[in-house]
């Protein structure tokens, strides 16, 4: 099975764990299986991120399926951090809406990796909250494609009430596979449960098709010869979804019927209802909390008293205290933010800034085993790294040294330096300069 997933979004809703650079799809809040949390040690290597579970949820259906995910050039070093390098990723210079997103993906999938134009291939969001039945649907919308059953062939969610949230399909019939009358956009409740009645599905935003099928639509839409010149186009490509610019236009559309779980998590509210505990991190209750979830990445305790349908969400980027329905109107709030990114997740592992001053800043950098910082210098600052936990190697201006707990390397600005890990890597890096910023940084071929 060919499947990509599409990744996108800066997940402010999320607030303050995500961030432009941490989207929602990777923070990690879902309980591993068969994980119990033993004292005292770091919750947060027992959990998993959507990306992760809906990752683990494909490979338990079918452990030989493809899996690509398109993206922003933002998203890759964190699903690198937490999905490995074997997944695929079609990156995209910059946002262009789902249809440039899937064009590009299946271009890649075609011109790049050698997947041909008579394979089918499934298209959906990386971020549902399903069991693995959805997945083992998944499969078989992407057998009904390969098959040809109809030129494009979409997964259709069962209603479980008059949601105005999304579009809505409406088939030919109730059969668990169906011809497509028309589609509906997001309706008011009382029009909503007219859809219902006629049948209407969700629309989960999940299509099937052969690549060629897609190709085609895409040439017919955009002047290109190949992905190296889509992708070099890609930034003047008009913004359009791939309902639009595909769906609307497509007679020839079967849908299949899901009846599983499925939710969308994008709000606290919605997200709260899928954790399996009332706490994620050190956070305390007394007996008059009702309803109360708690998730906290600061290290230290958060008490709660006699809280009633909240959440408590404290990071380094900050703290949100918030009634559960209240919690979906914190965008605009979040917009008049204007905030350095306070944590990131990294390719060779993470960094956490712990202060901030006029002339420095001070970061807690934890490297991967086996991985290692980008060969570099930076001409405005200079930057000294104080070893805290585990061991490994530095390079500075060709020069290597072992180094452990304890250890400290200072470089000047301008001079090339990288850092490798043996084992997990913690050092506290202090920035010193008149203008500390992520474009000051330029990056070599290690010797």
């Amino acid at each position: 099975m060919n499947i990509v997933l599409l990744s996108g979004g800066s997940g402010k809703r999320l607030w303050p764990l995500s961030n432009d650079i941490r989207s929602k799809q990777f923070i990690k809040i879902f309980k591993k299986q068969g994980h119990d949390i033993p004292m005292g040690t770091d919750a947060s290597e027992h959990y998993e991120s959507m990306v992760q579970r809906v990752y683990r949820q494909i490979k338990t259906v079918d452990r030989d399926a493809i899996v690509t995910i398109a993206t922003s050039k933002s998203q890759v070093s964190a699903i690198h951090n937490q999905l490995g390098t074997d997944v695929g990723i079609s990156v995209e210079p910059c946002r262009r809406d789902t249809f440039p997103a899937i064009a590009l993906a299946t271009a890649y999938l075609h011109d790049v990796m050698g997947v041909s134009e008579d394979e089918a291939l499934v298209v959906c969001p990386v971020d549902p909250y399903v069991n693995d039945d959805y997945f083992e649907a998944i499969k078989k919308l992407w057998e009904l494609a390969q098959a040809g059953t109809a030129n494009l062939t979409l997964m259709g969610i069962d209603p479980t009430y008059p949601s105005e949230k999304y579009g809505y399909i409406i088939p030919t019939s109730k059969d668990p596979v169906a011809k497509v009358s028309t589609f509906k956009e997001k309706p008011d409740a009382a029009t909503a449960r007219k859809y219902i009645d006629m049948g209407g599905l969700w629309n989960g935003g999940v299509f099937a098709y052969k690549l060629s099928y897609v190709l085609d639509r895409a040439h017919e839409l955009i002047d290109f010869t190949d992905y190296q010149d889509l992708y070099a186009k890609y930034e003047t490509l008009t913004k359009i979804s791939f309902d639009y610019a595909v769906v609307e236009h497509e007679k020839d559309i079967a849908v299949m019927r899901f009846a599983g779980q499925w939710k969308d998590l994008g709000t606290w509210n919605t997200l709260t209802e899928a954790m399996e505990e009332h706490a994620v991190g050190d956070a305390r209750f007394n007996e008059k909390c009702e309803n109360v979830h708690v998730i906290n990445e600061l290290g230290v305790p958060i008490l709660v008293m006699g809280c009633k349908d909240m959440v408590v969400s404290a990071s380094p980027e900050g703290i949100l205290v918030s009634d559960k329905e209240q919690s979906s109107y914190i965008k605009p709030f979040v917009d008049a933010i204007d905030q350095q990114i306070m944590f990131a997740e990294k390719s060779w592992g993470s960094y956490r800034v712990l202060d901030v001053g006029a002339d420095s800043m001070t970061v807690k950098v934890t490297l991967n085993a086996g991985h290692k910082m980008n060969y570099h210098s930076h001409e405005k600052r200079d930057e000294i790294w104080n070893v805290i936990h585990g061991s490994g190697r530095t390079i500075v201006d060709g020069k290597e040294q072992a180094v452990k707990p304890g250890d400290v390397i200072t470089m000047a600005a301008g001079c090339k330096h990288t850092v490798i890990a043996d084992t997990e890597l913690q050092l506290i890096e202090v920035q010193l300069g008149k203008e500390i910023n992520v474009s000051d940084k330029k990056k070599y071929e290690l010797e």
